[in-house]
């Protein structure tokens, strides 16, 4: 089965370390809010921003998750030390795309996949299905992984903070962007890599459309 997706808004960001403005003052103007958000859910906070899109169903995806804090809890575990309950609280899957739910009121539907170096792909499968009710979506994903003596185990990622989101809707137009999908010259995690081929091979001028095959 093959679904058509046009791209009607996309955008992508990354840094070999960690990405120094994603405007987090300007997008979450509440101080107790913006002091709660993870590394990941700020980099969904900007994505959304920069594809227009505040209310209706998204599609979250992460392979390696809220590896920050999940890395605090086990240091924290290691040296016998407490465990703050913030912490705690944002080392789920979801963390990211809740708190951009709740930043715009949305309580629409939100599915979160993690499937290591099909991640992407799996978001754009699921995203196909959801999109045939007629429904504008928002697809995003996201890796931070910029922790303690990441450089010890790291051999193959060059940007250690990224994400890409893509916002979608299905059409019946034949698809017209061509790209093979698993290319990866640039190191990304290969996790997003599906969804940032597409973001970088959208035309700002055409109408950008994929073909999904389920």
């Amino acid at each position: 089965m093959k679904i058509n997706l046009e791209i009607l808004e996309r955008a992508y960001i990354s840094d070999t370390k960690e990405i120094i403005d994603l405007k987090t003052k300007e997008l979450v103007p509440k101080m107790v809010t913006r002091r709660r958000l993870t590394r990941s859910a700020k980099v969904a906070v900007y994505l959304a921003s920069q594809v227009s899109f505040t209310n209706g169903r998204i599609i979250y995806g992460s392979s390696f998750g809220e590896i920050p804090a999940t890395a605090y809890i086990l240091k924290s575990i290691k040296d016998k030390e407490g465990i703050s309950p913030t912490y705690f609280q944002n080392s789920v899957y979801n963390t990211a795309v809740s708190y951009l739910s709740m930043l715009h009121n949305n309580k629409c539907e939100i599915t979160t996949i993690s499937s290591g170096d099909n991640t992407s792909q799996n978001i754009l499968k699921s995203g196909a299905i959801k999109a045939l009710d007629g429904d504008t979506l928002l697809l995003i994903a996201t890796e931070t992984l910029d922790i303690e003596n990441i450089e010890e185990v790291n051999s193959c990622i060059d940007f250690l903070e990224c994400g890409v989101a893509l916002k979608v809707k299905v059409t019946q137009e034949n698809a017209n962007i061509k790209c093979d999908f698993k290319q990866n010259k640039e190191n990304f995690p290969n996790s997003l890599i599906d969804m940032i081929n597409i973001a970088k091979n959208c035309n700002n001028y055409d109408i950008n459309i994929v073909e999904i095959e389920i």
